[in-house]
């Protein structure tokens, strides 16, 4: 399988999120951790998916110039996007109260974009999942916050939580891109590059 086809190949995550950490696990994939600082700004012209195509591919080019010939570097980056505007994670408990309460009672969009980096070859990938929440009341909100603390979590919410469980009525995409990797996208971008000449 995939683990096979990507033995002569070096797998680099630059991410410290752990559910990535996971779904690489889970797809069978050794790989290598590695960190670097990045202030995650992008110029306010850029909009929808554009944003987190930025983000991915401004991850990737802190670590271009040390890729050695057989490393493959993933970088990625997650927003919710909703009236028109990209919600990232929550300053504090105030700040992802008020996004919770946006997102109460509406159908808002996840973006994920996954940047692949070789020596010679660059690709970004998106994938949008729709996500409808039921009305919030104030009290589910709080407790939420409170006993999950989702303050690393773009629109201040993880669906494999409480939340997504008593919250979420409708979904029309990847579930997993909303835990914030398109892991099917992945596995078929892996699979591509491992069998280029």
């Amino acid at each position: 399988m995939l683990h096979e086809k990507l033995k002569n190949h070096h797998l680099i995550l630059a991410s410290g999120s752990p559910r990535r950490q996971t779904f690489f696990k889970d797809l069978g994939l050794d790989f290598e951790v590695r960190l670097k600082p990045i202030k995650e700004e992008y110029p306010p012209r850029l909009r929808h998916f554009e944003i987190c195509n930025y983000l991915a591919q401004l991850k990737a080019l802190a670590f271009k110039k040390e890729l050695n010939p057989k490393d493959i570097l993933i970088t990625s980056d997650t927003i919710v996007w909703h009236n028109n505007k990209a919600l990232g994670k929550p300053l504090d408990e105030n700040d992802a109260f008020l996004i919770l309460k946006t997102l109460s009672n509406t159908t808002h969009e996840v973006i994920s974009s996954v940047c692949f980096t070789t020596i010679d070859y660059e690709k970004t990938l998106h994938s949008i999942t729709k996500v409808t929440f039921k009305s919030l009341s104030d009290e589910e909100i709080n407790y939420y916050l409170k006993t999950f603390k989702p303050f690393d979590k773009a629109g201040a919410y993880g669906i494999q939580d409480w939340i997504g469980q008593i919250g979420v009525t409708k979904i029309e995409g990847s579930y997993f891109n909303v835990m914030g990797l398109p892991t099917h996208l992945v596995y078929k971008t892996l699979n591509s590059i491992a069998e280029r000449p």
